[in-house]
């Protein structure tokens, strides 16, 4: 068995893994990543890219007044402050110059109104007073792209298809890891694995709400997101946060893919629950979507008219008029001539269902706002100028709507506000860090909005890198 020495091994080549690196080797020093897939990318290859941040150019080029300190009072409210403060204070504050970092390094993220999470440009990301979410150009898979030829212009090495099996511990502290049975010895190691939606022993364990999904449960997360770092974090007697937090959006029970794939329901549609009531705005961010709905009594129900299933948009493959056609004749959306009739078949009183149908006709279609819940303003946002067409053309149509699609998990290794995991007294582990959905405590029981996940993996990751090296040359 031979030995290896460098100044920080990096655990993982998603989004956090790759900002360690690359901020390690700003600093000078040697760094070995180690990837357990066949490419670089994780999660965050996988998603839009979006970043929530507080305080850039981005936003000062379109005259928008935002601080680091407006964003950390909305992350902490809208979390009820079962978050540490300290450190949702640094990401709060770190998120916005990561953002200028990124810009640095090439990602082209331009001054301009965006309406969605795809166009490039600023975004509402949730349910913030004002926008925060930062789409860049090409996406996820662009942000890795600039990342990883920053990584490699500052020479730090990547070892593809190499899954770490445990950490080198001397005397309580971490002085590297073993990988293909070879020990590389490290002044500092950053776990930056991912999450663990990939695994069904941890879901059922750390977020058990995702199993709650039953046979909808579907997972958009990266192969690799199996939780090691829960292995890594035994070694060491690691404290665990987050435990029973992730983010899971709604979906009609026959999505199987990721929005962009699957498709979007149409704008002319109504969300029920088992009272036959509309309960919320159904362009709500899923910041507090999948809340809304997990609150409700019984099942939800998305209900549209034929008009609605005719105009898909085709392409895509769930959300399509011909695949809820194929549902509907198989009897799994539920279909009725008469909105009394589709109200029986799901088990809602007939006539509250007929009073929200008629409420919904009268209000937002026919006078464009919404009193109740207020989609006319978020269907603004959106850019959508026109408002949605009544409801009314039979047959009428119910699909099942639950939160399904388990996007990522918030529960791994302690750290603290300088990415430093922390062992069950509170104390720094010596010579580890960590950071993305690995390094928890700072996407909590809600998800801020759009480009939460992203903006913590770069943000915590870039940190993690830098305290890494300081750690291993002993600065």
């Amino acid at each position: 068995m031979s030995e290896n020495q460098v100044d920080v091994v990096v655990i993982g080549g998603g989004g956090a893994g790759l900002a360690a690196a690359v901020s390690a080797a700003e600093q000078g020093a040697s760094v070995l990543l180690f990837e357990a897939e066949r490419e670089l990318g994780g999660s965050t290859q996988l998603s839009a890219g979006m970043l929530t941040a507080a305080g850039t150019s981005v936003q000062a080029g379109l005259g928008v007044e935002d601080s680091a300190e407006k964003f950390f009072q909305h992350y902490q409210d809208l979390n009820q402050w079962l978050l540490k403060p300290g450190l949702v204070r640094a990401f709060c504050e770190h998120a916005g110059p990561s953002v200028e970092w990124l810009l640095g390094l090439g990602v082209e993220i331009p001054a301009k109104v965006s309406h969605d999470a795809h166009t490039p440009g600023l975004t509402r990301a949730g349910v913030e007073d004002v926008w925060r979410g930062h789409v860049p150009k090409d996406q996820g898979y662009g942000l890795v792209q600039v990342l990883d030829r920053a990584r490699r212009r500052l020479g730090a090495e990547a070892v593809l298809n190499t899954r770490v099996e445990r950490l080198l511990v001397d005397g309580g502290r971490v002085a590297g890891v073993v990988a293909d049975g070879i020990d590389v010895r490290a002044g500092a190691v950053v776990v930056t694995t991912g999450g663990f939606a990939r695994d069904p022993a941890l879901r059922a364990r750390y977020y058990p709400d995702a199993e709650a999904a039953g046979e909808d449960l579907f997972v958009v997360a990266a192969p690799g997101s199996r939780g090691d770092h829960f292995g890594f974090g035994e070694q060491v007697g690691a404290s665990i946060a987050g435990e029973g937090w992730g983010l899971l959006l709604p979906t009609a029970y026959f999505q199987r893919l990721h929005h962009w794939q699957s498709g979007f329901p149409p704008p002319s549609r109504v969300l029920v629950n088992a009272h036959g009531r509309r309960f919320m705005d159904e362009d709500a961010s899923y910041a507090v979507s999948s809340g809304i709905i997990s609150a409700q009594d019984g099942p939800v129900w998305t209900v549209f008219d034929e008009r609605a299933r005719a105009g898909l948009p085709p392409g895509y493959a769930h959300w399509d008029a011909a695949h809820v056609l194929a549902e509907a004749e198989a009897g799994r959306t539920l279909r009725a001539d008469t909105v009394e009739e589709l109200a029986g078949k799901m088990g809602v009183p007939a006539a509250a269902l007929r009073a929200t149908v008629d409420r919904w006709n009268t209000q937002l279609p026919a006078g464009g706002e919404d009193p109740e819940f207020l989609r006319h303003r978020t269907l603004a946002a959106k850019g959508v100028t026109g408002p949605p067409e009544p409801i009314g053309q039979p047959p009428f149509h119910a699909a099942r709507t639950l939160p399904a699609e388990l996007v990522c998990t918030h529960a791994g290794l302690e750290i603290n506000a300088g990415a430093a995991v922390l062992d069950e007294r509170g104390n720094p582990v010596p010579g580890l860090f960590a950071a993305g959905e690995a390094g928890a405590g700072v996407l909590g029981p809600r998800y801020v909005g759009g480009g939460n996940a992203v903006a913590n993996a770069i943000t915590m990751g870039r940190i993690a890198g830098r305290a890494a090296a300081e750690n291993a040359s002993g600065t």
